[in-house]
C-alpha cells in the first residue's frame, strides 16, 4: 500500500480527538474503529494502481458502498493530499467501472473474471463481480464526486474517464425509461431464491413507462417487488441535478445538460403522479416501489437510498410534510420491515431475517432527528447492540445483539463515524435538497 492511516496526521488527530471528546470509553473507542474501519481494512492500494476499496467480508467493490465507505474522509481532502490522492483515485476507478459496464453494482480489482456468482445469466465481463442492475448504483458515486470536487475546488477531476461515465449513465437511464422496449438487460440466477433473481425470462416484473427508471434490483441487492424504486429515482435526480450542473459549469456541454434536466423532470413528473399514496392512519405519504399500473408497495428498507434516508441525500428538508408523514410510517409496525425488541429498534429488510434491524438504518434514523437527546439515545443503543465487537454489523437481532449478520461491514462503520463526527461539530459535505417543502 502506497501510505498507511498510521502515518497520516490527519486521521491520527481525528481519532485521538474522537477519544477525548466522547465520555463513554467504549463508545469513544468504537468510534474510532468505526472511522478507521475502512481506510485500515478495506482499502487496496499498489504502487503505480488505482486504489480500490473492498466492501469488507466480500472480496469486491460496490459502487455503492465504496462511495458512502469514504464519505467521512472527504470533508478533509481540502487539506490533506493523501486522502485527496485516495478520493481522486477512487473517482477515476469507478468511473472506469461505469465506463465498462453500467449495468453492474459490484466490480474486481483487475480482470480476473472473478465472478460472485458464476452462473448467472447475463452478461458478464471480467471486471465484473456481479450484475445486478440497481439505479442507485449510478447515483453514489455522483455524490460523492460532486463532494470531493467541491471541498477540494479540482474540477479537473471530472474530465477524462468521469465525463465518459456520465454520458454512459445518461444512455443507460433513457433506456431504460421504458425497460421493456429498449433494454438489452437481462438478469437470472438459476436455483436461488426469489429475491436473488429476474422473473419472466430475466426481464423483471411487469411495469408500464412513467418516465422514471426502471430498477431490477434494491440497494439491498434484493429484486424488486415493482421496478420503479423511489428513495433511488429520488436519489437519481439529485446525481442528475448534479451533472447540469457540472455541464453547465465545468464541461460547458449543452447536450449533458439538456439530456440531464430532461431525465430529472421526467423522474420527478413520474414520482408526482405516481409515488404519493394516501393513508388513513399518516395521510399522504410515498411508497417504496411502484410500477405505474396502479401498484405500490408500502415499506421501506434499511439500505440508502431509503425513504428515511431522504433528507441526507439532499432530496428533501426533514421539516418535508410528506417526508414527515412517511417516516412516521417507515418507523412504525405499519412497516413490515420495523422491528423493536429489548436491545435495538429499527428498520430492517427482507436482505435478512425478520427480527434483526440493521444499525444502517437506526443511524440513518439518527442522521435525520433534528433532536440532539434523542441522537444520543440512537449512539448510545447501537453501542450497547454490536455485540461486543466494537464495531457495526449488517444487522443485528433486536432482542439478542450476540446474533448479527456479517461482522466486518464497512458501509455501516463508516455511517456510523459520519454520525459521530457530525455530532462532534465536524461539518459534512452537503447541498441544498432540490424540492421544496411545497412539492409533492
Amino acid at each position: 500500500m502506497i501510505s498507511t492511516w498510521t502515518e497520516n496526521p490527519t486521521l491520527t488527530r481525528v481519532t485521538d480527538h474522537l477519544k477525548q471528546a466522547i465520555d463513554d470509553k467504549y463508545l469513544a473507542d468504537m468510534a474510532a474503529r468505526c472511522f478507521l474501519n475502512t481506510i485500515e481494512t478495506t482499502v487496496r492500494w499498489e504502487e503505480g494502481e488505482l486504489p480500490y476499496v473492498l466492501t469488507g467480508d466480500i472480496p469486491a467493490m460496490w459502487l455503492r458502498d465504496s462511495s458512502a465507505q469514504l464519505e467521512p474522509y472527504v470533508r478533509f481532502t481540502n487539506t490533506d493530499e493523501f486522502l485527496q490522492r485516495l478520493i481522486h483515485g477512487i473517482i477515476l476507478r469507478q468511473a472506469a467501472y461505469i465506463v465498462e459496464d453500467p449495468y453492474a453494482n459490484a466490480f474486481n480489482q483487475t480482470p480476473s473474471g472473478q465472478h460472485g456468482f458464476p452462473h448467472d445469466e447475463t452478461k458478464m465481463g471480467p471486471w465484473v463481480y456481479e450484475r445486478k442492475f440497481e439505479i442507485d448504483s449510478l447515483a453514489h458515486p455522483i455524490r460523492l464526486w460532486w463532494m470531493y470536487v467541491h471541498r477540494t475546488g479540482k474540477v479537473d477531476v471530472l474530465d477524462g474517464l468521469p465525463r465518459q461515465a456520465v454520458v454512459r449513465t445518461l444512455d443507460v437511464l433513457e433506456g431504460e425509461q421504458e425497460h421493456d422496449a429498449f433494454s438489452a438487460y437481462r438478469f437470472q440466477r438459476p436455483h436461488s431464491a426469489p429475491t436473488d433473481t429476474l422473473l419472466r425470462d430475466g426481464l423483471g416484473p411487469v411495469s408500464r413507462p412513467t418516465g422514471m427508471i426502471w430498477s431490477g434490483f434494491r440497494p439491498s441487492d434484493d429484486a424488486t417487488t415493482y421496478p420503479y424504486l423511489v428513495p433511488a429515482e429520488m436519489f437519481l435526480a439529485v446525481a442528475l441535478d448534479i451533472i447540469v450542473e457540472w455541464a453547465m459549469t465545468v464541461w460547458h456541454d449543452d447536450d449533458i445538460r439538456r439530456r440531464a434536466q430532461h431525465l430529472q423532470s421526467d423522474i420527478l413528473t413520474g414520482l408526482v403522479e405516481y409515488s404519493l399514496q394516501e393513508t388513513p392512519r399518516y395521510g399522504k405519504i410515498w411508497a417504496y416501489e411502484v410500477d405505474g399500473l396502479g401498484h405500490a408497495l408500502l415499506m421501506d428498507d434499511a439500505n440508502i437510498p431509503s425513504l428515511l434516508s431522504l433528507p441526507f441525500l439532499n432530496f428533501c428538508s426533514v421539516d418535508h410534510p410528506v417526508y414527515q408523514n412517511t417516516r412516521g410510517f417507515v418507523l412504525s409496525r405499519d412497516n413490515p420491515y420495523y422491528y423493536q425488541g429489548r436491545a435495538l429498534s429499527g428498520v430492517g429488510s427482507a436482505h435478512t431475517e425478520v427480527g434483526h434491524a440493521w444499525p444502517l438504518a437506526v443511524i440513518m434514523e439518527a442522521l435525520t432527528e433534528p433532536s440532539q437527546g434523542k441522537v444520543w439515545d440512537m449512539v448510545r443503543m447501537l453501542a450497547r447492540a454490536d455485540g461486543g465487537a466494537g464495531l457495526m454489523h449488517e444487522s443485528v437481532h433486536v432482542d439478542h445483539p450476540n446474533e448479527y449478520t456479517r461482522p466486518w461491514f464497512s458501509w455501516a462503520n463508516s455511517m456510523f463515524a459520519e454520525l459521530i463526527l457530525r455530532v462532534l461539530g465536524y461539518d459534512p459535505v452537503i447541498r441544498a435538497p432540490i424540492v421544496s417543502s411545497q412539492w409533492g
